[in-house]
This record gives C-alpha cells, sequence and structure tokens, in this order.
C-alpha cells in the first residue's frame, strides 16, 4: 500500500496547486468587469475608426454596467496602439479596435514587435465599410478615366492624403497605381480626418477613405465622390460606381473592423464580451446606424473572427506583393 501513498499526495498537491492558480482567475472571471475598460484606437480621432469605436464603446458600457473608454493612438500605421494591446495584461481590460492593418501591416513592415496571429485573442468582428476614392472639388475630374487621364498627362502632379502608411486607404492607392500605371504623391497623416481635411483645403488632390468620414463631404458638395473601393455598389450610396464599372477590372477592397484583447485573455471574459457586443450588433436601432453610414454589421464568434483574420492576412499578403506597395 505504500507505493500507492506518494502518488495520492502528489495527485493532490498537484490538484491544490491547479485550484490555486485557477481560483483568482476564475473570481476575476466571475467579477469582470470591476473597473473601466479601455478601448484602444489605431489612428486619431474623428476618422471612421474612431467614430465607430465610441458608438460602441458607448453601448458596450452601458452593457456591462462600467466605462469603456476610447483611447486614440495613432502613429506607424496603426502599430502602436496594436502593439500596446498586444503587450498588455491579459485580464479584458485593454482592448484593441483592430483594423483591416491587423492583416496587412505584417506583408509591410519587416520587423513588428507583435504577431497578428498570436498576439491577440479575438472577440469577434464588428462591421465592414467600402472606402470611397473622392477628390477635391476644384479639380476637373468627375470620373476614375478623368482621373487616370489628368495623371497620366499631369505624372506627380497628384497627391493622395491617407490615414497613414499601411493604412487601408494607403492601399488602396497602391493598388489603383498599380492597376492603371500612374503617378501619384503618397502624403500619409496620422487619421483620416487630417487627412480629409487636407483635401478640402486643396493641399492635397484626393484620398480613399471609409465611406462613414466621406459621405457627409460629399452630399455637402466639398469633395467629389469618383467611385467606391468594394467589388458591389454600397446600399448607402447607390448612384456611387464601382472601381471595376470605372474601367480597373478587379478592384475590390472591403474595409473591416473587430475587437481584440491580448493573447491570454480568460476564455470567460472572451465570451462575455463577444456575448454583449452581438447583441448591440444584433440591436435593430444600432444595425440602422450602421446601415445608413454605409457599415454592413459582422456579427461573429471568436473563431470565426480568428479563422478570418488568418485569411485576411494571407490575401492582403499576396495585394502587397502584386501591388509593389511600399512603406514611404
Amino acid at each position: 500500500m505504500n507505493r500507492y501513498r506518494f502518488p495520492t499526495r502528489r495527485l493532490a498537491l498537484t490538484l491544490a496547486m491547479a485550484a490555486a492558480c485557477l481560483g483568482p482567475l476564475g473570481a476575476a472571471a466571475q467579477s469582470y468587469p470591476d473597473r473601466p475598460i479601455k478601448l484602444l484606437v489605431p489612428f486619431a480621432a474623428g476618422g471612421t475608426t474612431s467614430t465607430l469605436a465610441r458608438a460602441l464603446a458607448d453601448r458596450m458600457g452601458k452593457a456591462l454596467n462600467q466605462s469603456v473608454v476610447v483611447d486614440n493612438r495613432p502613429g506607424a500605421g496603426g502599430n502602436i496602439a496594436m502593439e500596446a494591446v498586444a503587450h498588455a495584461a491579459p485580464d479584458g481590460y485593454t482592448l484593441l479596435m483592430g483594423p483591416i492593418g491587423l492583416a496587412i501591416n505584417p506583408a509591410l513592415y519587416p520587423k513588428l514587435n507583435f504577431d497578428p496571429l498570436k498576439d491577440f485573442a479575438p472577440i469577434g468582428l464588428y462591421g465592414g465599410v467600402a472606402n470611397i476614392l473622392a477628390v477635391n472639388a476644384s479639380l476637373p475630374i468627375h470620373s476614375v478615366k478623368e482621373l487616370i487621364a489628368y495623371a497620366k498627362a499631369n505624372p506627380g502632379k497628384l497627391s493622395q492624403g491617407s490615414s497613414g502608411n499601411g493604412s487601408s486607404s494607403h492601399l488602396a492607392g497602391e493598388m489603383l497605381k498599380a492597376s492603371t500605371g500612374i503617378d501619384i504623391l503618397h502624403v500619409p497623416y496620422k487619421g483620416g480626418a487630417q487627412a480629409m481635411n487636407d483635401v478640402l483645403a486643396g493641399q492635397t488632390s484626393m484620398l480613399f477613405d471609409q465611406m462613414p468620414a466621406v459621405l457627409p463631404q460629399v452630399q455637402g458638395g466639398r469633395v467629389r465622390a469618383l467611385a467606391v473601393t468594394t467589388a458591389q455598389r454600397s446600399s448607402a450610396a447607390p448612384d456611387i460606381p464601382t472601381m471595376a464599372e470605372s474601367g480597373v477590372p478587379g478592384y475590390d477592397v472591403n474595409v473591416w473592423f473587430g475587437i481584440l484583447a491580448p493573447a491570454g485573455t480568460p476564455a470567460p471574459i472572451v465570451t462575455r464580451l463577444n456575448t454583449e457586443m452581438n447583441k448591440i450588433l444584433r440591436d435593430p436601432e444600432f444595425r440602422a446606424s450602421l446601415v445608413k453610414m454605409g457599415v454592413d454589421p459582422m456579427p461573429s464568434t471568436p473563431a470565426e473572427f480568428s479563422e478570418f483574420l488568418r485569411k485576411e492576412t494571407q490575401l492582403w499578403a499576396q495585394v502587397v506583393k502584386s501591388s509593389g506597395a511600399k512603406l514611404d
């Protein structure tokens, strides 16, 4: 019997240690959240990413009975905010408003201090939206074909503002240049709002930016919309043709957003956040507000978002390679 006594004690000790380790974790998950949550946004305030983050944060705060504070940390194509969340404590109190740059940046930046596929716990997709190609209203350009002709006749004279190196607005322009052989100067900003301000002022000629930010300026006559970047026209702006319809076949850029936590965040916390987020995205009033802006709600499970991110990373690696896009 003695030979069974030690293993039994060892098993008991192991179980006790496991319980001690899991106890605080389980308790923390059950009491979550008991303090404000920080939602980091990789771009400056005023742009689409920040606007959508604030709309969700307000609803999430009410659902969780705790403040969700939006923290704008622009720079390095979104990498500053992404890295901060990747290296944050995995306790559910630091989240990322993840842009499409999560999938693009690994192909553009040779050295990242985080791995988008390993260092995050995907919580859920938020929505997808088209970019609009818009030009300053004073330019004698009324279509994509006219833009291409003007750029070829005046190489280097046109300038394209973007929300930063490696952003979807940057890459959308690189895809246009690669597809048509035109020469347009890229001017990166820390966010879409600054890029739009300079287009409105005539400091830059054009930009690609998300529909929620551009459409009000188009409707106000301050910029001229030439095309949307998605394969189909948007229900929010059905009169704006697609890039493919405008003479750039095969052009398709669909910008998406999602919420992520640091890898290692307890599963009960991820599940709680995903559940509340999907309730909000399925709420008729909230959905209607997104659709009106041109945003397509995309509720998902964490596993679906994880697989989506993996496929998007592979896709954009191919796009970056084929377009020859590089950081300025």
